[in-house]
């Protein structure tokens, strides 16, 4: 009865799905060791030593979820809710909250040092979307006609960017859209892949991000552009670009996209050109009538 007791135990534990709060960098690391329940002393033996739970785990058929553990967040849980910072289950109860509204990362055999780029671009992923949907709210209403402006801008930008998947050519297609501002630019990428049947795939999370950046600059009218590179097999890769004017996206000539393309953003200096890279006009999407229009 007790080996089908520990057998059903062992069972069930791979039924339980868990979440490791992950320290992805030195600083992070640092800042937790005030803490005299965090054992770790040096941070390349605690990524090696994640590193191998997560493989222990993986090999027992257990599903896990790699969350970024900010131990700034940590210490503002923990006042908010009461709880000790210096112990293990206060550790475990904000990594639980991780898992339900934090940036995470399923693990799925791939090396930490592949995961952890990943893990902090989703991140930064999230925390753009939350800062232009913060500022998208603060907008308000429209004085003469009471349209909510950032749900208008945010229409706008769905809409526009239909328009530019519609229109592109048959592959891959890899978006950028900067929209530059105080305190700094605002920076979101979009993959839009092609299945074999021709329908286009979204990632849902980097779908609402992205517009969320698109429609910022257009409701604040702020300096900014959109790029975007196809990719087919045995063809050249074509790069198409628009600069955010008024409330819409310009086509830039082919010359201006190779000049955006061939600068270095930081320095100003020109870049060499890619091998196989046309650079194109877009078609201009500015006599289209779309919804979220604002005057």
């Amino acid at each position: 009865m007790a080996h089908t007791d520990q057998t059903m135990r062992r069972v069930l534990r791979r039924e339980i799905a868990g979440t490791i709060g992950l320290l992805t960098d030195e600083h992070d690391f640092r800042a937790m060791r005030r803490y005299r329940s965090f054992t770790f002393h040096d941070h390349t033996t605690y990524l090696r030593q994640v590193e191998a739970l997560l493989r222990t785990r993986a090999s027992q058929g257990t599903h896990t979820t790699v969350a970024l553990f900010d131990p700034e967040e940590y210490a503002e849980f923990c006042t908010h809710t009461g709880l000790d910072p210096d112990a293990p289950s206060s550790r475990t109860r904000f990594t639980a909250e991780l898992a339900a509204t934090g940036p995470t990362v399923p693990y799925e055999g791939q090396p930490l040092a592949d995961l952890l780029p990943t893990l902090i671009d989703e991140a930064v992923r999230q925390a753009t979307w939350e800062y232009a949907s913060t500022l998208l709210a603060r907008l308000g209403t429209c004085a003469t006609c009471g349209e909510d402006l950032g749900r208008a801008a945010f229409i706008r930008a769905s809409h526009l960017l239909l328009r530019i998947l519609e229109t592109a050519p048959p592959g891959n297609r890899h978006l950028v859209c900067s929209v530059s501002g105080p305190p700094e630019t605002l920076l979101s990428v979009l993959h839009a892949d092609e299945d074999t049947d021709g329908a286009t795939r979204l990632d849902e999370a980097e779908g609402l991000e992205f517009t969320s950046v698109l429609a910022l600059g257009l409701a604040t009218h702020t300096p900014g552009g959109l790029v975007m590179r196809t990719a087919t097999p045995g063809a050249p890769d074509r790069v198409y670009g628009w600069r955010l004017r008024g409330y819409g996206l310009e086509p830039l000539t082919a010359g201006e996209v190779f000049d955006a393309y061939c600068t270095d953003i930081e320095s100003g200096d020109l870049i060499s050109p890619e091998s196989n890279v046309d650079y194109c006009e877009p078609p201009d999407l500015a006599d289209d009538p779309t919804p979220g229009h604002h005057h």
